[in-house]
């Protein structure tokens, strides 16, 4: 097993105590030889207030084609039982530029806006850390890239050496034989 000073100074040329944070979790667990990966879904979603379930429901449902359907109901509905009370009985509710539907449409709109605009920059919060997370993977999967590198070229090293070792020996064979074979040739 490696320290993650070694590792710092071979693969990424700098002493341990010079990394930032991230890098230097990811310099121990390629020291250790232990694995980065996690499920930052799982983390994140753990932390969630009750709030920020509510914004993100609302957030889900104001964003479906459900929500449309359901509004654009509710509008057609307004508009025609104004319009029937006001054939019937020559009076309306809400007479015809529906301010009353207006003052509802914007009080949804202004409730509406910064719920999900909350349940947005959580996402975005999400979004910051898996991306961080990436880097972290993404950092060691490039040092053990480069440690693999490292092993193979010791390797075909070694490889050359016994070649070259194996050629020797069969050259001195080759040269033994046609020694013998010029000394038995008179």
């Amino acid at each position: 097993m490696q320290e993650p000073d070694d590792v710092a100074k071979k693969l990424l040329g700098m002493p341990y105590e010079a990394l930032d944070e991230r890098t230097k979790k990811v310099a121990r667990h390629v020291a250790g030889r232990k694995h980065i990966a996690t499920n930052t879904a799982k983390q994140f979603d753990a932390k969630i207030t009750p709030g920020q379930r509510a914004a993100d429901a609302v957030a889900r449902f104001g964003g479906s084609w459900t929500f449309i359907g359901i509004f654009a109901a509710i509008m057609v509905i307004w508009v025609a039982l104004n319009s029937i009370i006001l054939i019937k009985y020559d009076k309306s509710f809400d007479p015809y530029p529906y301010i009353l539907l207006n003052l509802f449409l914007s009080m949804l709109a202004s409730i509406q806006a910064p719920i999900i605009l909350m349940s947005q920059n959580r996402h975005a919060e999400k979004d910051r850390l898996d991306a961080e997370h990436d880097y972290e993977v993404n950092l060691k999967a490039e040092l053990e890239i480069m440690l693999l590198h490292e092993k193979m070229d010791l390797l075909r090293e070694g490889q050359w050496g016994e070649l070259l070792t194996i050629q020797k020996q069969q050259l001195e064979l080759l040269a033994s034989l046609i020694e013998k074979k010029t000394v038995a040739e008179p």
